[in-house]
């Protein structure tokens, strides 16, 4: 994410907008209150909005309507901005700041702190970078945070394998709900791309996780000796 953030109020004109989106190279930012809490984005694609629908007489092409002016044509960020602004705050995952962004259509999200107000910016550049992390970095995270912390899974039991991204896990768990649970959590590290499973759950003597003492009703004269 970004911070600190370039944002504009409500009044601010089409001309500082598009001032500071040049000045700070940046497509949009969010406009907030007096007190700081987002009220909409205005974007790029806002202001190309208004100047499409300015009158063109080598056109053949209509005016847009999708511009939106105030009081005696007067264009601001209010005017502009699509709004309510969709926010994340620190905690979001980038799994879910992404699922926002798709769901949406938007590009970038504010970042509020615990009092409401905006206080970074994440975009989607932002989002893939988490893909960037060294698999060293990656797997470390995953043996120390994720393996050490399930109950029932040793990480000395289990291998772990990271290239590019991609995981791959072996070894054994103690049981068998533990699988998807360890699936899930690895997916969720920042920069793993997949997680491929090679999971085995650990037995006890050739026997399989469901499997029970052997039934001496079943075993015959030449396999458990002789009844009485």
């Amino acid at each position: 994410m970004t911070s600190p953030v370039v944002r504009v109020v409500p009044e601010t004109g089409f001309r500082e907008i598009v001032a500071l989106l040049t000045e700070y190279d940046i497509t949009g930012m969010p406009v907030v209150d007096e007190d700081g809490r987002p009220l909409g984005i205005v974007s790029e694609a806002d202001l190309l909005l208004t100047l499409a629908a300015q009158e063109d007489q080598g056109s053949l092409l209509p005016p847009s309507e999708g511009a939106r002016t105030g009081q005696g044509g007067a264009v601001t960020a209010a005017d502009l901005m699509t709004g309510p602004a969709v926010c994340v705050t620190p905690e979001t995952s980038v799994v879910a700041a992404a699922r926002l962004m798709g769901r949406h259509g938007v590009k970038r999200l504010p970042v509020l702190d615990e009092d409401g107000r905006v206080f970074a910016m994440v975009s989607r550049g932002d989002l893939l970078r988490v893909f960037l992390r060294e698999d060293r970095v990656i797997r470390r995270e995953i043996v120390e945070e994720v393996l050490g912390r399930v109950e029932g899974v040793s990480p000395a039991l289990v291998g772990v394998e990271v290239d590019q991204g991609r995981v791959v896990l072996s070894g054994t768990v103690a049981e068998p709900h533990l699988v998807p649970i360890v699936l899930s959590l690895c997916r969720s590290v920042d920069g793993v791309v997949s997680v491929t499973d090679r999971l085995s759950v650990e037995t006890f003597g050739g026997l399989g996780p469901d499997d029970g003492p052997p039934d001496p009703a079943a075993v015959g004269p030449g396999e458990g000796g002789r009844r009485g």
